[in-house]
């Protein structure tokens, strides 16, 4: 998806920092990825190893990404939520539920709330 808003300088970019998620290799070593950028992969001997390389792969990864002129995704920790979000459903469950909150004498989207709160993550 190309961005149409002004972006940053990519000096910006190479700055942000992402959680890294390291996985024992069963032949030995590691691999090391960065869930938020999609296919930035490395592997190492050791942690120490991978956790260089992955660090060389985001660079890479961003700097390529930039060129393209494609989206650079923030770090999970630099999201913001602000309550809301569209959800798409079949009719009939759209039907059910809005009686089901009738029922219960609160809005459909207090209800939704209220289930989705008793849900563990």
């Amino acid at each position: 998806m190309v961005t149409l808003t002004k972006r940053k300088p990519l000096e910006y970019y190479l700055g942000l920092e992402y959680s890294v998620t390291l996985i024992p290799d069963p032949t030995g070593g590691y691999v090391a990825k960065i869930e938020e950028l999609p296919g930035c992969l490395s592997q190492g001997e050791t942690k120490e190893e991978a956790l260089e390389n992955i660090e060389d792969a985001r660079k890479l990864w961003t700097e390529t990404m930039y060129e393209d002129g494609q989206d650079i995704p923030l770090p999970g920790t630099m999201r913001e939520y602000n309550g809301k979000f569209l959800l798409r459903m079949p009719v009939e469950l759209h039907a059910k539920l809005d009686k089901e909150a009738e029922r219960n004498k609160v809005s459909l989207n207090m209800y939704m709330v209220h289930k989705l709160s008793e849900r563990k993550a």
